[in-house]
């Protein structure tokens, strides 16, 4: 069993809370789809926030799909000018046999753009 860093982040139409939960449940349910995660499998997860985003913790999102063992924290995105709204970025180390170029990064809604290198970037229809 290897130890992975996988990453993934998300855009918010809104700085609301249940917005927030939703997206965030979203993309750490992405995650693990995409990469056959079990909570277990997770060691820990940074998540970020640009700093127009008020509403709720990040973490509160994971903690709601059962994440309560795993360690969790939540930091403030850097301000760059110019750099994209209302997102939400996690950074997760997790166990798993994936080989390194088989880890699937999660990027959604606007934040697909943040990334468009990563091979498995994909954009996911806006459902509010």
């Amino acid at each position: 069993m290897s130890v992975r860093a996988v990453r993934g982040a998300t855009q918010l139409e809104r700085d609301d809370r249940d917005h927030m939960l939703d997206r965030v449940a979203e993309m750490v349910l992405d995650v693990m789809e995409s990469n056959a995660l079990e909570v277990d499998d997770f060691i820990s997860v940074i998540f970020t926030a640009t700093s127009d985003l008020v509403a709720e913790f990040p973490a509160y999102a994971a903690r709601q799909l059962g994440f309560g063992d795993v360690p969790l924290i939540c930091a403030r995105e850097l301000e760059i000018e110019g750099s994209m709204p209302r997102v939400v970025r996690m950074l997760a180390h997790v166990e798993s046999e994936l080989p390194k170029a088989e880890v699937t990064h999660c990027y959604l809604h606007g934040a697909a753009a943040l990334r468009k290198d990563l091979t498995h970037t994909r954009e996911v229809p806006d459902g509010g």
